[in-house]
């Protein structure tokens, strides 16, 4: 499937994959037309510290289709300053009030998107689609035979979250990055490989050999122990394992956020996968720009090294 891929250099690479992404999004994914509704943005004040100012947003994706999520500003932005921004994204039944939220310490996010912003980066935290049990897992159903996904919605509701970001003359549109845990991870995956506005991507308690994650009866891994039966995605096994997404993501900066305790997958199937993601960027000369982080800890943002390598990427210096 990969053999028109060109890896004679970086730009013979960068311009023969073009094709494999709009067969991502076309075949695997399903795509939705872009978002031309006026963004029509709602916005209210919700959470105020010495350091920043949330808010709750509303806008407008499709007809009764919106995008949802928290906006954190920090409060020390000069006039005429362009700022970084992390889009935090949460994992299955979140909400953005997890990571945002400054009185809640979320076993599993741990107010990243708080800190984060502590440390003078704008944040939006969207909400995705993946909530309400069955509800969503039903609307995978009627969406797969016409050839769409909740993913199809997914990356339709970041388009229009990224044209808004991108307005604000607080934002530096070129430093726009991505961070989720679990099924934030999962778009970690996704949406960046699509939409090139992502200047980066973090992978965080998701990463995985994803075909043996998908497909295995031998490992109590597999999703086919578990009730999650929308994972399956079409064709995938003969297409795109998770190497092969951040194939897509490179030359743009990638990690990978691994607890050695953390119940997805054994180490030794992130490390395989991984290998192949740093053999990739090692080839074009770019072993600076991707990372794994191992630590001592469950299915949870660590916020160590996943944090510098944001400073580093996203060129800030933390106030």
């Amino acid at each position: 499937f990969w053999s028109d891929a060109d890896p004679t250099n970086l730009q013979t690479w960068t311009e023969s994959t073009e094709p494999y992404r709009e067969y991502f999004w076309e075949e695997v994914i399903g795509r939705l037309p872009d978002p031309t509704m006026p963004l029509n943005a709602r916005t209210r004040r919700i959470y105020e510290t010495d350091k920043w100012t949330g808010y709750e947003v509303w806008m407008d994706v499709f007809p009764g289709v919106p995008a949802y999520g928290i906006l954190l500003v920090p409060k020390d932005i000069a006039e005429g300053e362009k700022r970084p921004v992390v889009v935090c994204q949460h994992g299955l039944e979140g909400r953005p009030q997890e990571l945002t939220d400054p009185d809640v310490d979320s076993h599993y996010y741990h107010q990243f998107a708080g800190k984060l912003a502590d440390e003078g980066f704008i944040t939006y935290s969207p909400q995705n689609p993946y909530i309400g049990g069955d509800d969503f897992r039903v609307l995978q159903r009627i969406a797969n035979p016409i050839g769409l996904s909740i993913f199809s919605v997914i990356t339709a509701q970041h388009q229009q979250t990224l044209n808004w970001l991108k307005s604000f003359p607080e934002v530096d549109p070129e430093r726009i990055g991505f961070y989720g845990l679990s099924y934030g991870g999962k778009t970690a995956m996704r949406v960046p490989a699509l939409l090139t506005d992502y200047c980066l991507s973090i992978c965080s308690g998701d990463f995985n050999e994803w075909i043996w994650k998908n497909v295995s009866f031998d490992h109590k891994y597999s999703y086919l122990f578990t009730g999650e039966y929308e994972m399956f995605e079409f064709d995938l096994g003969n297409t795109f394992n998770y190497a092969e997404l951040t194939w897509l993501i490179l030359p743009r900066p990638f990690m990978v956020e691994r607890g050695h305790f953390d119940g997805v997958a054994p180490d030794r199937w992130v490390a395989y996968e991984y290998s192949r993601t740093f053999e990739k960027y090692d080839l074009f000369g770019l072993r600076d720009k991707t990372e794994i982080e191992y630590f001592t800890g469950p299915h949870t943002i660590h916020g160590e090294g996943t944090f510098e390598f944001l400073r580093k990427h996203l060129n800030w210096n933390s106030k």
